[in-house]
């Protein structure tokens, strides 16, 4: 049977998939427009699963919020060419909507393979949910920087202004540590391997060596962790300072970013 121009219109509206895996899917289920839809699915499906052992390394990461939630979701991938693409940044957020409103087991359902696959169908390129955070809080707050690179925090008081000024200067800081309590031995054993190489070297006296190490130990860890760095908008403060003056406390923060 003939497939009009209006058929093809159609399906393609509803799937955004090229006109001739339109025709072709027209074609093969005699014009029903139900039937094409069923079988553009399925071959989405069929499509990635043989893009499935592709590398898929870029992407974007997209944040969705709502009341006191917030869910921080990477979508990868094969190069950044799909990753700018506006249909693709959508899928991230379509994904991200429906994971802050079910839950990051979401991302296991055939609804959310059904998003991607089709995603895949149409960008030609494995596409794949990667890393995918949630966190609650009374005040959340967080920077994306060019969608490649994502800080979200969690406090108790203050503001979402505040909150997003914390996620802005963990994402320029790169802090490893929130406070000194999270710090383990183990961390602070290699690290004092590598400034014991260092101080030996010097001539001087042993116990003045040793508070040379005690004072490069605490510096290196005072520059990793949170709240004692001096904040980036306001270098005569620290974190906690900045906290303490807007009566607020520091719950959590969680930092991604696409290598």
């Amino acid at each position: 049977m003939e497939i009009t121009a209006e058929q093809v219109k159609d399906l393609r509206e509803k799937t955004g998939v090229s006109v001739m895996q339109c025709k072709n899917a027209l074609v093969e289920a005699e014009g029903d427009l139900e039937k094409a839809l069923i079988i553009l699915k399925k071959k989405s499906s069929s499509i990635s699963m043989k893009k499935a052992d592709r590398e898929a390394h870029e992407g974007v990461i997209v944040v969705a919020e709502k009341d006191n939630k917030m869910v921080m979701l990477m979508l990868n991938c094969e190069t950044d060419f799909v990753a700018r693409n506006s249909d693709f940044i959508e899928i991230a957020k379509n994904v991200s909507s429906k994971v802050l409103e079910n839950g990051s087991a979401f991302i296991s359902t055939p609804e959310c393979a059904e998003i991607t696959d089709a995603g895949v169908q149409k960008l030609g390129e494995k596409i794949s949910v990667g890393v995918v955070e949630e966190i609650e809080g009374s005040t959340l707050g967080s920077y994306v920087h060019n969608m490649k690179s994502c800080v979200i925090v969690s406090l108790e008081g203050g503001t979402k202004d505040l909150a997003r000024d914390i996620a802005m200067h963990i994402a320029a800081m790169k802090p490893m540590y929130a406070s000194q309590a999270e710090i383990k031995e183990e961390d602070k054993e290699k690290v004092m391997e590598v400034f014991q190489k260092e101080v030996a070297e010097s001539d001087k006296p042993e116990d003045i060596k040793t508070k040379i190490l005690e004072g490069k130990i605490s510096t290196y860890f005072k520059e990793q962790t949170l709240m004692d760095q001096s904040y980036i908008k306001n270098p005569d403060i620290t974190i906690d300072g900045l906290l303490k003056q807007n009566n607020a406390t520091f719950v959590k923060f969680i930092r991604e970013s696409i290598a």
